[in-house]
């Protein structure tokens, strides 16, 4: 079963671009959303194993949206990604539920399932960053201290910065 990722970016050519790369890379790009309401509304609908989240969403804030999509009790590992390098951000990323953060530079299907790997969460991911039984494998933001666990490594419905 391959991953399966939603996009949140302010920047529809960013989206565009991601998602081409992303899907050209075996991932598959469930949906994308431009604000923090659409990008709600698409992960309950479509229940992504993955939420990759622009950290400056125009006038939203990327930080916000991970923080309420962590209260919904969304399943899906939240990677924030950004134009921007990890140090501006590594203290905001560090308090905030995300799994780790990705340049957008970097971004690739490898560097996702690299970082999901390397988080040092429980992890039976094979290849496609799945476990036998589908999911990713993972007790939900805890790392090995059991506190939440945020490496610092560089991550529109189906059919920016």
């Amino acid at each position: 079963m391959q991953l399966r990722c939603v996009i949140v970016d302010d920047d529809v050519t960013f989206l565009d671009a991601a998602r081409a790369s992303l899907e050209r890379d075996g991932l598959t790009v469930a949906g994308v959303a431009s604000s923090s309401a659409e990008a709600v509304q698409i992960a309950r609908e479509l229940r992504p194993d993955v939420v990759l989240i622009d950290i400056r969403l125009g006038e939203e804030s990327g930080l916000d949206l991970a923080r309420w999509l962590a209260r919904d009790e969304q399943s899906a590992a939240l990677i924030m990604i950004s134009t921007h390098s990890r140090e501006d951000y590594a203290d905001l990323i560090a308090e905030s539920p995300a799994l780790g953060f990705l340049p957008k530079v970097e971004l690739s299907a490898a560097a996702i399932r690299h970082l999901l790997l390397s988080t040092g969460l429980p992890c039976t991911c094979s290849s496609s960053g799945m476990s036998d039984d589908g999911s990713l494998g993972r007790s939900r933001g805890l790392g090995p201290s059991g506190a939440g666990n945020r490496s610092a490594t560089t991550a529109r419905k189906e059919g920016d910065q």
